[in-house]
């Protein structure tokens, strides 16, 4: 993903509203900080996990499966609670079956249905990784209030609301 480095300076927004009136300068400043400090928050996750040997991708599939790790998943509902196609989680599950951390069986009430689940091996190796993984999302959050961080959750909120309006 590429973002600014170099975000504008509230006042150049106020002057570039100037000619652009449906520039509300401290709408696009509170936005251009939120993408490049998502940018920047993506590219670290995906550089730890690189230690690993895992994609963001299949790390999320491996955390959606610890939710409930001792009752496999529907194939159609991890691509939900991912937010990807199915078509997106059949690769991804393929490489974490290859690399054997996740099993799929067809549901026996319904064959059409594929269950995926855990294996030792998945269990043991993001045994490995989510204390670390932990230890870094509290040290990128240890600047902020456990106050700060409810407020954050409830302003991301409001934020998403929004993400309809700008697809239109």
């Amino acid at each position: 993903m590429l973002m600014l480095k170099d975000v504008p300076q509230y006042e150049c927004l106020l002057e570039r509203s100037k000619r652009f009136p449906e520039l509300d300068p401290s709408a696009v400043e509170a936005f251009l900080h939120l993408l490049r400090t998502s940018s920047d928050v993506f590219e670290a996750i995906g550089s730890f996990l690189e230690k690993y040997r895992i994609s963001p991708g299949r790390f999320t599939v491996l955390m959606l499966l610890t939710r409930n790790p001792d009752k496999p998943i529907n194939l159609a509902e991890l691509a939900e609670a991912a937010g990807v196609t199915r078509a997106t989680m059949t690769g991804l599950i393929d490489i974490l079956e290859r690399d054997g951390f996740v099993k799929r069986r067809p549901d026996a009430a319904d064959r059409r249905v594929l269950l995926v689940a855990f294996t030792a091996k998945g269990r043991s190796f993001l045994g490995k990784i989510v204390p670390a993984y932990y230890r870094r999302v509290s040290g990128l959050m240890k600047h902020t209030t456990a106050a700060d961080r409810r407020t954050l959750v409830q302003m991301m909120a409001k934020v998403q609301r929004g993400v309809p309006a700008f697809g239109s």
